[in-house]
């Protein structure tokens, strides 16, 4: 049974290649269902998706910690954390609603997308060639949704004008982008700090991920005389030092 756990999350095997994508189709649905069921009462069928997802995730967790070589180091490690807080978040509506709110932790399951993309640039020659855009959207899908979860469970339950995620992914992108048309606005005082927090992070995080997924294409390669890492693709000399490169491309013999 180990063996084949190893296999399946660490070798190149064709079922384990298969297997780690099924886990990112998982992840997705997984934070799908999160925003479909807002729409929704909350009612003890989703309670039972909840506990459902959470065994898949249980499993999961447990399969990594059984063939890891370095337990304790994973469990420390942001992933593993992650995983937990999602397993406790997942568990949460069956001691109460307390602890509702650790269901934006489920968003943090997108942080395992990173090590599937990882994987697709070995697979795929498209994501080897646009792997700078990739990271990028990857990014601000990942930040736009916690920031959306961290909304909608922050203010739904008091504020009218946020009753699902439509509402809560329009309020913080409009927040994001600066645009800030005023027909929703964050209630208390932790509503304006969430609202401080995005409009920052709108003017710099936000801004530059949109910058890097339109701007022209790039390839790595560092430049063995002024160590410049980023070149245009057909690029025969260095833009800093005009140093000869060469960059190697599927062209190259």
């Amino acid at each position: 049974m180990k063996a084949l756990l190893i296999e399946l999350y660490e070798r190149d095997s064709r079922r384990a290649v298969a297997f780690r994508y099924a886990l990112l189709v998982f992840d997705l649905v997984t934070v799908a269902f999160l925003v479909v069921s807002s729409f929704f009462a909350h009612s003890p069928t989703v309670e039972r998706i909840d506990l459902a997802i959470g065994v898949v995730i249980v499993a999961d967790f447990a399969a990594r910690t059984w063939i890891s070589r370095r337990r304790v180091r994973d469990l420390l490690h942001p992933l593993g954390i992650a995983d937990m807080v999602v397993i406790v978040s997942l568990l949460a509506p069956i001691v109460g609603e307390g602890l509702a709110f650790l269901r934006v932790a489920r968003m943090l399951r997108l942080l395992r997308s990173y090590q599937t993309v990882r994987r697709l640039r070995t697979d795929f020659d498209f994501f080897r060639r646009h792997q700078q855009t990739i990271d990028a959207g990857i990014n601000l899908f990942v930040f736009l949704f916690v920031m959306t979860a961290i909304v909608y469970e922050t203010q739904h339950v008091a504020n009218p004008k946020i009753e699902h995620y439509a509402d809560a992914l329009y309020f913080t992108v409009t927040t994001l982008t600066t645009t800030g048309f005023g027909d929703i606005t964050l209630e208390g005082t932790s509503g304006k700090m969430i609202a401080v927090v995005i409009m920052i992070f709108g003017v710099s995080l936000f801004l530059r991920l949109v910058q890097v997924m339109f701007r022209p294409h790039k390839v790595e390669h560092k430049c063995p005389h002024c160590g410049l890492n980023r070149h245009d693709v057909d690029a025969v000399h260095c833009k800093a030092c005009g140093n000869i490169l060469c960059i190697e491309d599927e062209g190259a013999v």
